[in-house]
């Protein structure tokens, strides 16, 4: 818009007026922008997060189960020693 169009409206119409007008077209561009451009995206985000969140939960359970095989070998591990160890003290008693 010119300058001179801008004096001529504020003359006219007051600098109240004419800075109103132009506030509602700014919120109005604003509401446009975000319901055509950002509410696409922010719609795709969510779908991309929702996925992360089922592929960290995946990994989560993942991870328990590994703790658990860990645990249940070093369990074993350690029956087996103890098994061997008296063994070994058994037959040091019959000799």
């Amino acid at each position: 818009m010119d300058p001179n169009q801008l004096a001529l409206l504020i003359k006219q119409y007051g600098f109240p007026i004419v800075s109103s007008v132009g506030m509602g077209y700014f919120v109005y561009f604003i509401y446009k922008f975000v319901t055509e451009r950002l509410m696409p995206l922010i719609g795709e985000t969510n779908v991309v997060l929702v996925a992360l969140i089922d592929r960290i939960r995946m990994l989560d359970n993942d991870l328990i189960r590994l703790q658990q095989k860990v645990s249940v070998v070093l369990q074993i591990e350690e029956d087996h020693s103890v098994h061997k160890s008296k063994n070994r003290n058994v037959k040091d008693t019959e000799d």
